[in-house]
């Protein structure tokens, strides 16, 4: 049976020292991502309990929703990447905690492209160590790795953004 900790909006999870604020806004985000992918409630009111919760400053907040909302705008394209670099774990059954914890990565390094591969992988196993079962952080760096290798898939999931172009 996988162990998944119940928490609360308030709940603080430290077991692993914040290294900045955009550590706080991706464990933020990912307990949001978590909530809306199991229960269905709405993003933007979950969101606003969660961020409210945790007092998150501007920065944290505005981090937290470009996550949130990105993770979930690309969700589809995301998810194809999860189906094909983990063939052996169809999605659906896949811990949530797994799948949202790969999709922020994913669209964090290979989508929006702004945060450098090995951060993001960093911080993808840091939250499956919190959050995920005593296999995950394993799986996410292995799933995660595999995608930063694959160069070609990397390109066709890069969005350049308007100044870039």
């Amino acid at each position: 049976m996988i162990y998944v900790p119940e928490l609360e909006p308030d709940d603080r999870v430290e077991t692993i020292p914040l290294t900045d604020e955009r550590s706080l806004a991706r464990r933020i985000a990912l307990q949001i991502l978590y909530e809306v992918d199991s229960a269905h409630h709405d993003q933007g009111e979950v969101t606003a309990i969660h961020l409210e919760a945790h007092q998150a400053n501007k920065k944290v907040a505005r981090y937290t929703r470009y996550l949130v909302n990105g993770v979930l705008e690309h969700q589809e394209a995301l998810d194809e990447v999860i189906r094909r670099f983990a063939p052996e774990w169809p999605l659906e059954q896949l811990a949530i905690i797994d799948r949202n914890i790969l999709r922020m990565a994913i669209y964090e390094f290979a989508v929006e492209a702004r945060t450098p591969v090995g951060v993001s992988i960093d911080e993808a196993v840091n939250l499956a160590k919190i959050f995920g079962a005593d296999g995950t952080p394993g799986f996410i760096n292995g799933v995660l790795g595999a995608l930063a290798d694959d160069q070609t898939v990397l390109h066709q999931l890069h969005k350049p953004r308007e100044d870039e172009s």
